[in-house]
């Protein structure tokens, strides 16, 4: 099991935003408790359950774990 973050950097006010997900929300919540990040900022989409996260914490992200990959390769591994 493993938690991702990507590297789709859309902009969010005057930040650039990343989608940090996992294969179970538990893993991912687990992540997003280390990060600081608030439940409350969890997009429980069907398909897709992430937190955005702005470019500090995508490298926090990476330095506990996460495997940084493409917007690209997130979807694929997604669409299973």
């Amino acid at each position: 099991m493993a938690v991702y973050v990507d590297d789709y950097r859309g902009p969010f006010r005057n930040m650039r935003m990343s989608h940090l997900t996992a294969d179970t929300e538990a893993e991912l919540h687990a992540m997003a408790d280390r990060l600081g990040l608030s439940r409350a900022w969890f997009q429980a989409h069907p398909r897709h359950p992430h937190y955005d996260v702005c470019e500090p914490l995508r490298r926090m992200a990476i330095r506990f774990g996460a495997v940084a990959e493409s917007a690209k390769d997130g979807a694929r591994r997604r669409k299973g």
